[in-house]
């Protein structure tokens, strides 16, 4: 579950956002990291969530440089205080944008070395009380804005010979979701094309990471219009899923799941679809 939200209407389009210096903070040395050169990490959807959780948890981390964006201007100012980073207030769903925040964020840092893609929007309810626009939101932020993004930054990293790109799915991309119809369907866009391009940059030395959270206790349920009310299973912190997201790129990692017990129900529905759907329709 990825999360993002729509920018003010009052706000005219993409801004910088800098650091306050006042309230830079030291930063602690990384752990096992061989790469002793600042390298360059640019998250989105970066303003709350996981996102800003994947940021916090680098910006504790000696040797990154962070660039952040995401769609509300007053909280990504705030996360980017909090981890010394450079932000780009941007609707990435609006034309053009994707190109001004990656010709800024080269023109930053110079190149960047990890792409954290976790800007996304929910809704739920049933598909066929879900308004068009509606449709047309969840596929643009979570699958087209996220594409268009790694398609931009991918040539430079594979011009390097390393980077790695992240993009964070979902459970219901992997399970499907009851009244989570064209959510479940972009996160499972998102599965697919991360293992189609893992098999495509195969000997580049850029790699491709797949993280799929189950439910992440942030304001997604909120904004998606319902609240979680399920027993099982439970929330868990964003900061567990940045913490996933960190040793996946530590050690090139390719998939992982919050929490790796996930991995069940996938196989489960892998091996026996017939008795996945028939728990998943008695059970939800």
């Amino acid at each position: 579950m990825v999360h993002a939200f729509s920018r003010p209407r009052s706000v005219p389009g993409p801004q910088v956002v800098a650091p306050d210096a006042d309230h830079a903070r030291p930063r602690r040395p990384s752990v096992g990291v061989q790469d002793t050169r600042t390298r360059t990490a640019l998250v989105t959807g970066a303003s709350s969530g996981i996102g800003a959780a994947v940021a916090r948890r680098l910006g504790d981390e000696d040797g990154w440089r962070l660039v952040l964006t995401g769609r509300d201007p007053v909280r990504l100012r705030q996360v980017a205080e909090d981890t010394s980073a450079t932000a780009f207030a941007a609707d990435l769903t609006l034309p053009g944008a994707d190109r001004q925040l990656t010709d800024f964020a080269l023109a930053t840092a110079g190149r960047v070395d990890l792409l954290v893609a976790g800007a996304g929007v929910g809704w739920a309810g049933e598909f066929l009380d879900m308004p068009p626009h509606t449709i047309d939101e969840v596929l643009d932020i979570n699958v087209l804005a996220t594409l268009r993004l790694v398609r931009l930054l991918l040539p430079g990293m594979v011009a390097a010979g390393s980077g790695r790109v992240v993009l964070i799915g979902s459970l219901a991309g992997s399970v499907a979701v009851r009244d989570e119809a064209v959510y479940s369907a972009a996160k499972a866009a998102i599965g697919a094309f991360t293992d189609s391009l893992r098999y495509e940059l195969r000997g580049t030395g850029v790699g491709v990471t797949h993280v799929v959270p189950g439910v992440v206790d942030t304001p997604f349920f909120e904004r998606r219009g319902a609240p979680y009310r399920r027993s099982r299973p439970r929330p868990v912190p964003p900061e567990r899923v940045a913490e996933a997201v960190r040793t996946a790129v530590l050690r090139g990692r390719d998939e992982v799941y919050v929490p790796s017990w996930l991995r069940l129900p996938c196989r489960v529905r892998g091996a026996a679809p017939g008795l996945y759907r028939r728990l998943a329709a008695r059970f939800g």
